[in-house]
């Protein structure tokens, strides 16, 4: 054991139910590092981490904390030890402030009557507040604050636990470029008072910005750790994956067809204005700008899920008149949301009827529903989008990241449709399912529908967009062609005001 070692986990092996979700892992964490956790969904980290902060037990391996065994599997014990953890789904109370949520469970209490002392609550968390950097009112209810300003109360949170370790599950999925740059300034800090961070993020250009040390897991099997200078990217997927994915963006030959759709001087006040474009068959047509750009906006709005204030939209020349998601459909438009679970599949649905969903009247006779006729077009997508399901039955949420997506994208699919609009398709998901859905779009336009790809990944819209449309502050600003784009070009015309 190293001497700046915080945390030392040796030999860590959990079974459910028959299955091995870990099998002798082994962790150092030391002091003021920043030990980024990677591997594809299901590689064990989260069963890892519910173990770390006593969630689940496990059945053998041990846990030592600043060089004492951790024998308490209790979770207000291990918080109490200095061990916290940021979860992806924040673990707010929307009703209350600020400071109350900061101390949720740890107040003070004044007074014959045990009144909580909300002054030294507020006091207490806005010193935390200060001294991180942060300017959130303590006395402000959480359920106005961004998203970002959550995570920073959860970071708040941590620190007023005097935590000595704090685990961040995907802590960037739903932030701003500006706000990951305040939480990564924030980490640093943390790392200067000795602060040990475990980071688990799919991001790979945040894994090489803010870790020092990189422990990869694969199939709940500990596979090897690095200081993160000596990796880059080939390399830590291949320890990811466990194979080389030689071109992760396959290449495209698919000879462009006819106009299939295009839009004049779209307008929808406050969002966006002024925007023209066109899309051909087989082509694939990249928008790219920061968050709150107006990418998504536009998307919800050819798609009749927001109402337009002006323009036209025309389909093969002619023009449309779409009020609703069913106008779009009926007319060929497929739309996939960046929001899975909002927008995308009913949770406590099987994956049969969430892929048929959209496309029932075809299953139909009168008003019954052909069990067959839908079974056999579940069927034929689970085996097209390649979906891992013990079977059309089973329940959506019980799929991994990748799966829910293809199951959101055969929904999509089974409407036969001419264009399709794929928004963030990749967010959250593993390299090795990440590449699955590359694939999947360039079926798509090799069948000769027309593609609209919304990404906040550079990389990702370079390496599959035919021409790409670059969005600021809800006006365009530059139509690019493949060659033409760069990220530095894509990020100048991002900013540009």
């Amino acid at each position: 054991m190293h001497p700046d070692s915080l945390l030392t986990v040796r030999g860590l092996t959990k079974t459910f139910s028959g299955v091995k979700a870990l099998d002798g892992v082994q962790l150092d964490l030391r002091k003021g590092e920043v030990h980024a956790l990677m591997g594809e969904n299901g590689a064990g980290k989260s069963t890892f981490m519910k173990i770390l902060v006593g969630l689940h037990k496990p059945d053998a391996g041990e846990i030592f904390f600043e060089g004492r065994e951790l024998n308490t599997r209790d979770v207000s014990d291990v918080l109490k030890k200095g061990i916290s953890m940021i979860h992806q789904e924040l673990l707010v109370v929307p009703e209350l402030t600020v400071a109350q949520n900061i101390f949720l469970g740890r107040e003070s209490n004044r007074g014959l009557f045990g009144w909580i002392d909300e002054k030294k609550l507020n006091r207490e968390a806005g010193a935390l507040l200060t001294q991180m950097g942060v300017t959130i009112s303590p006395t402000t209810p959480i359920k106005y604050l961004s998203v970002a300003e959550m995570q920073m109360v959860e970071i708040a949170k941590a620190l007023s636990n005097n935590a000595k370790v704090i685990i961040m599950d995907e802590p960037t999925s739903a932030l701003s470029d500006k706000e990951v740059a305040t939480l990564f300034g924030l980490i640093r800090d943390l790392k200067q008072k000795g602060v040990a961070i475990i980071y688990i993020s799919h991001k790979m250009d945040e894994i090489f910005d803010i870790s020092d040390t990189i422990t990869v897991l694969r199939d709940g099997k500990y596979i090897d750790t690095k200081p993160a200078m000596e990796l880059d990217t080939n390399t830590l997927i291949k320890l990811m994956v466990g194979r080389e994915i030689e071109n992760l963006f396959p290449d495209s030959v698919v000879k462009k067809g006819a106009e299939v759709l295009s839009v004049k001087n779209l307008r929808r006040n406050g969002k966006f204005s002024n925007i023209n474009f066109a899309v051909r068959a087989g082509e694939v047509l990249g928008l790219a700008g920061l968050m709150g750009a107006g990418r998504t906006e536009i998307a919800r709005a050819i798609f009749g899920l927001d109402p337009l204030d002006g323009g036209e939209i025309y389909l093969h020349g002619k023009q449309l008149i779409i009020k609703t998601p069913q106008d779009a459909i009926q007319h060929g438009i497929g739309y996939v949301s960046e929001d899975r679970k909002g927008l995308g599949f009913i949770p406590g649905m099987s994956v049969k009827h969430n892929i048929t969903l959209g496309s029932l009247p075809k299953h139909a006779k009168g008003p019954f529903i052909q069990d067959q006729s839908e079974t056999a077009a579940a069927a034929t997508m689970i085996t097209d989008l390649r979906i891992k399901t013990a079977g059309p039955d089973q329940k959506v949420t019980f799929l991994s990241g990748g799966n829910q997506q293809k199951v959101v994208i055969g929904k999509v699919l089974l409407s036969s449709p001419e264009l399709v609009m794929l928004d963030e398709p990749t967010r959250g998901i593993d390299i090795g399912a990440k590449f699955e859905i590359y694939k999947l779009i360039r079926r798509l336009v090799a069948d000769g529908i027309a593609v609209i790809l919304i990404s906040s990944e550079l990389p990702e819209i370079l390496g599959l967009s035919d021409r790409i449309l670059v969005l600021s502050q809800g006006q365009q600003t530059a139509l690019l062609t493949k060659e033409e784009a760069t990220q530095e070009t894509i990020m100048r015309y991002a900013v540009h005001h």
